[in-house]
């Protein structure tokens, strides 16, 4: 089995480094070992998503920004094969514009996007992250950052349980 973590972002507006908050499920031979959440505070007070994820500038205003948040994320993310995320594209592209905002180095671990994964382990259809937890029978509370990545990891140890290997 493999050592991965799963990791989630939500964001307070259409700009790519507007990460707000962010969960980190680290995996190790089949286990959660370690479940980190952050609030950040983004570069601009601009929240377009309040109505999806709840959280506004008043949540966030006083919290670290992503530069402190990922020196502290990155020891624990150093040793892991791969990361995880439903719908990694998105995910990556939050990662990767917050890193550049901050002049920080991108991770080099490739992603696994867990949608992608349900539907070539399981066949389902949607792939909506509520959609496959419910198939697989994993809590979900959609739109925080902790609980979307530990549901990601789950899905990702389901997968490994069914024979899936990440290559």
């Amino acid at each position: 089995m493999s050592r991965f973590a799963a990791i989630d972002f939500e964001t307070a507006s259409h700009g790519r480094d507007s990460a707000c908050a962010l969960g980190v499920v680290v995996v190790e031979d089949g286990r959660i070992v370690q479940a980190l959440y952050e609030l950040i505070r983004p570069p601009a007070r601009q929240f377009s998503f309040t109505h999806i994820h709840g959280l506004t500038w008043a949540d966030v205003k006083d919290a670290p920004s992503f530069d402190a948040v990922w020196a502290a994320m990155a020891p624990v993310l150093a040793g892991v094969e791969f990361l995880a995320a439903h719908n990694a594209p998105f995910d990556k592209g939050v990662l990767g514009a917050c890193c550049a905002t901050y002049g920080l180095t991108v991770p080099a671990q490739p992603f696994v996007c867990t949608v992608r994964l349900a539907r070539a382990q399981w066949d389902i259809h949607p792939t909506r992250l509520p959609d496959v937890c419910r198939h697989l029978g994993i809590e979900l509370r959609h739109h925080q950052a902790d609980s979307d990545a530990e549901a990601c990891a789950r899905i990702v140890i389901a997968a490994e349980q069914a024979g899936w290997r990440h290559r």
